[in-house]
Formats: C-alpha cells, structure tokens, sequence
C-alpha cells in the first residue's frame, strides 16, 4: 500500500501558477513519466502476490484438524 502511495505522490505535482503558463520539462519529466508508473505498478504487484499468498504452515493446520474432526466422528 505504500508503495501506491509513494508511486501517486511522485505523479503529483507540476502545477502552474497561472493558466497561462505551461512548463514542458516538469510535466513530462522522467520521474513522471517512467519511474512512478512503475512504483504504482510494482505496488499493485505486490499487493496481488499478498492477496494469493497462502502461508504453508497455515494449511498444514488446517489439513490436520480436518482429519483430527473425520476420526472423532467415527
């Protein structure tokens, strides 16, 4: 979730004082333009793999105390 953060705080920025005024090179600067999509992008990354991460020794449990409720019933 930071790193979201971070990625839309570096997008930010670039606003004239006047809307007469037009500034090419910080609208389109590089941090702009390549390095916070890829912040964003990686953060987006990130936080799929922690949504479809499942933690092993969690299934172990669970595949056990399943077995554990089969042979009671018997």
């Amino acid at each position: 979730m930071l790193l979201l953060i971070i990625g839309y705080f570096l997008m930010s920025g670039g606003a004239a004082t006047s809307a007469d005024e037009f500034n090419a090179e910080e609208l389109f600067s590089d941090r702009r333009i390549t390095v916070a999509p890829i912040v964003v992008l990686i953060g987006y990354v990130v936080i799929g793999v922690a949504i479809m991460y499942r933690d092993k020794s969690e299934t172990g449990v669970q595949k056990s105390e399943s077995a554990d409720i089969a042979t009671k019933r018997k």
